[in-house]
């Protein structure tokens, strides 16, 4: 190969940034949803005998050192470590973690469809709290859309009345996810997102500490091995979102976001034969189609007012 003649990784970047924008998000999303399906088996599988804290905290410092060099690259100042809402930050650390311990727990003691199902009602949980802390004004449609995605929540949790601890965790958990993504809207406004993942692992990793510690069962090395693999997955995982919103339009690109929940099915299926009822597949069909509704109304109001300085980033 002469000095002049590009290398075959150069050439495949160069055909994949040819492609049209909304096809780049969708193969980054389809990524996100593959390497989160890795994930979760693997979270699930050390929550039969580990804590779900001491997962949290494997997932936040192994993904604190996988964004190291990006860290490094950034420095102290403005743009890596030093950030102009401290508090904000914190906070949104600390919702995080809870919502990541929620996570974890949800997919240690239910079947791997039913927690990324209920999961996908924090786009629910936004509507309510978009209007409370970013006085956004929204309309009858997205509101009835919101009822419309509870009624499958409702029916997720067995109307039969036989509810389940871990589906209440896994729902209270989409709700942090849903208050963490308004706290990120926030503070995208004022810190890069390189600040935001900074602090994300950092705060991250000093909140589930000492729960860790307090319910620690000592892991095997095996153990050791997969709790790192959660780490280095979970903020590649993380890391193809961001890509595939910050490059396509949501309502593009989001449908493929929930191609994480045929992927959940399938992993449980085939690896701890869990088969879905018909409680779990019209309850997850009803709450994707409400929370693609309202990515879609978004969009459509986005669209519709003019942008201003004062105006959120789109959430990534």
């Amino acid at each position: 190969m002469t000095e002049h003649t590009p290398s075959r990784a150069r050439v495949t970047q160069a055909r994949f940034l040819a492609l049209a924008p909304n096809v780049q998000g969708a193969f980054w999303l389809l990524a996100s949803a593959a390497l989160f399906t890795v994930m979760q088996p693997i979270a699930k599988y050390l929550g039969q005998r580990l804590d779900p804290f001491q997962v949290s905290l494997a997932r936040a410092f192994f993904g604190l050192l996988a964004i190291l060099p990006l860290l490094l690259r950034a420095g102290v100042g403005a743009g890596g470590i030093k950030t102009k809402v401290l508090p904000l930050q914190l906070l949104r650390g600390v919702v995080g973690t809870l919502a990541m311990f929620c996570g974890f727990y949800a997919v240690a003691n239910m079947p791997l469809a039913d927690a990324q199902s209920l999961n996908f009602a924090r786009g629910l949980f936004l509507v309510p709290l978009a209007i409370l802390f970013l006085k956004e004004v929204v309309g009858g449609r997205r509101i009835a859309a919101m009822a419309v995605g509870f009624l499958g929540v409702l029916i997720m949790l067995r109307p039969t009345g036989d509810i389940e601890p871990a589906a209440l965790i896994a729902l209270a958990g989409a709700a942090l996810v849903a208050f963490a993504t308004v706290l990120v809207k926030i503070v995208s406004r004022y810190d890069s997102p390189v600040t935001l993942m900074f602090y994300t692992g950092f705060v991250g990793t000093l909140v589930a500490l000492v729960p860790a510690i307090l319910n620690w069962v000592p892991p095997t090395a095996f153990e050791y091995f997969l709790l790192v693999l959660v780490g280095v997955i979970g903020a590649s995982a993380h890391n193809c979102f961001i890509r595939g919103y910050a490059v396509g339009e949501t309502t593009a690109v989001a449908p493929f976001e929930y191609t994480s929940l045929i992927f959940a099915a399938m992993a449980g299926f085939f690896i701890f034969a869990d088969i879905p009822d018909i409680y779990t597949v019209v309850g997850a069909l009803t709450i994707v189609g409400a929370s693609l509704y309202i990515v879609r109304r978004e969009a459509q109001a986005s669209r519709a007012e003019p942008v201003t300085a004062n105006d959120p980033k789109p959430d990534t």
